[in-house]
């Protein structure tokens, strides 16, 4: 029954609602019980105020009694490994320790995302509601130094969370694609004309859903910034200088 919610109740999240959300998403599946990810709450307004402006404008985040970013974070191992002392005891002669590359980020995100959704949706028990921000993907520097980020935890996704009004309560829920043009069966299925045909209204002499969608989304400014924050994470992995 979730939907997106992003007005919320001016009262804030009891400490012991918070404490379940936060050990619900704790308990999420994780690979190899790894953990590769952390989970910053953002109490500060100021920095509210500032992740309206990093992201996308986007007022109602200033408003959210709870926000909670989620890292995809190797900091943590490879700091440890070096502590335990892999250099001396795990690597070879000549050989320069392992560093996270793009691989172990991508495990990460799964991780950090899994866990993201483990809380939204214990939140929702709870009586919350939740709104996903993909936009703190975008002006990565910007975020680097407003949370001290190491090189190896990257934000990946925000949640805004919060009781919501008695509005959004009754607000209807969102039109999903139908199962036949989602799920399949042993092998990808790439879909037909016919299917687009199906799977959307036609347009009926104004734009298609697709035109629009692009213009809106792939082609947008905001698009554009997230795709050029992002290859500044990937050039952080792969600058040789990191320590």
């Amino acid at each position: 029954k979730r939907k997106s919610v992003r007005a919320y109740e001016p009262r804030p999240v009891p400490p012991e609602v918070k404490e379940q959300i936060l050990n619900a998403a704790m308990r999420a599946p994780t690979a190899g019980n790894m953990m590769l990810y952390s989970i910053l709450e953002v109490e500060d307004q100021a920095k509210k105020e500032r992740l309206v402006e990093t992201c996308d404008n986007q007022p109602f985040i200033a408003q959210a009694p709870l926000v909670l970013i989620f890292l995809a974070d190797y900091q943590r191992w490879f700091d440890y490994c070096k502590y335990a002392g892999v250099e001396r005891h795990a690597v070879k002669p000549g050989e320069a320790i392992v560093r996270p590359q793009e691989g172990d980020l991508l495990l990460a995100c799964c991780d950090a995302l899994i866990a993201a959704q483990t809380a939204a949706l214990a939140a929702e028990s709870l009586g919350l509601g939740s709104c996903y921000i993909g936009d703190i993907l975008e002006n990565y520097e910007i975020h680097r130094e407003m949370f001290d980020l190491p090189p190896y935890a990257l934000p990946v996704a925000m949640l805004c969370l919060g009781y919501p009004t008695n509005e959004q309560r009754q607000r209807t829920q969102t039109s999903r694609f139908e199962p036949e043009f989602v799920v399949f069966q042993n092998r990808y299925h790439r879909l037909s004309p016919e299917d687009f045909e199906r799977m959307f209204n036609p347009a009926r002499g104004g734009e298609s859903a697709g035109v629009r969608m692009y213009r809106r989304k792939f082609s947008a400014g905001f698009s554009l910034e997230m795709r050029r924050s992002v290859r500044a994470m990937f050039d952080m992995l792969r600058d040789p200088g990191l320590q």
